[in-house]
């Protein structure tokens, strides 16, 4: 159930943030992020009474500094994102953010299968492969790598804050995230005075906001079923599906070693299951 869970949010991650990277083309990163965190907010209150949990200092707590983090990386993440292209940034931003707890997961003394093992070494080969391919660095400026680095670093602390919430507080911590985030940004998009997105964007915004809110929920019974470091391995998967979605819906080309890499990650998450 876990890695069906994990990879299930990884599938829900990739389609949100190509979404988010869309909107963000049109509408500053800030204004995407809140307006998208608010649209998730409300399908987590709505889901809240039949996964709600234990509500505790804890829960919250930890939920609101995973919130702040993972708010502040979701806005250097689409920053990055709108820079483009999509299939550069994405799995810089997602091989840094696995690789925060996957050695969180260790220290704290997960142990793999050879097999498990084997999977995640590919997995992130993969994601690697599709960060170098197609020689497009170029095109990404200098920001562009930056941000996804620094937003690769929050995303990955966002996860790891979120599998120190107790087991039985349901969906609580994600509560405290969205409050702590919401308030934050909030905030700085009244003192920048962020514009309004049009009506159409306004679409892309909701949808990538349902779609992460509904990642989160994954990953977090994820997390509580199985391994950090297998579900992180299943949530970094995401790269792969933002680039399919990019071949298809904005016509990027796919070299042929982002094809090499989209059936090494499938090799990867195969193993990690079977393992």
């Amino acid at each position: 159930m876990a890695l069906l869970l994990g990879l299930g949010a990884g599938l829900s991650f990739g389609a949100a943030d190509f979404v988010g990277g869309l909107a963000a083309k049109r509408s500053p990163a800030t204004t995407v992020t809140v307006l998208s965190q608010v649209a998730g907010f409300i399908v987590l209150l709505a889901v809240l009474p039949f996964l709600g949990g234990t509500v505790s200092a804890a829960a919250l707590g930890f939920g609101a500094l995973a919130g702040i983090a993972g708010s502040l990386g979701l806005v250097a993440y689409l920053r990055a994102l709108a820079a483009g292209p999509m299939g550069l940034v994405a799995p810089i931003t997602s091989i840094t953010a696995v690789a925060v707890p996957v050695v969180a997961g260790l220290v704290a003394g997960e142990r793999l299968s050879i097999l498990a093992t084997g999977g995640l070494v590919l997995g992130l080969v993969a994601i690697g492969i599709v960060a170098g391919g197609g020689g497009r660095t170029r095109e990404a400026g200098s920001a562009g790598p930056l941000l996804a680095v620094v937003g690769g670093l929050l995303v990955g602390a966002f996860l790891v804050l979120l599998d120190h919430t107790p087991d039985t507080s349901g969906l609580w911590p994600l509560v405290g995230a969205r409050l702590a985030s919401l308030t934050m940004l909030g905030l700085w998009a009244f003192a920048t005075r962020a514009e309004l997105p049009s009506r159409v964007n306004l679409r892309l915004i909701v949808g990538s906001g349902i779609l992460d809110m509904s990642a989160n929920v994954l990953f977090l019974l994820a997390t509580r079923a199985g391994a950090l470091t297998v579900t992180s391995l299943l949530v970094s998967m995401s790269p792969v599906v933002i680039v399919l979605l990019a071949r298809q819906v904005l016509a990027e080309r796919l070299h042929r070693s982002q094809v090499t890499a989209v059936a090494l990650s499938l090799v990867a998450v195969a193993a990690v299951t079977i393992g």
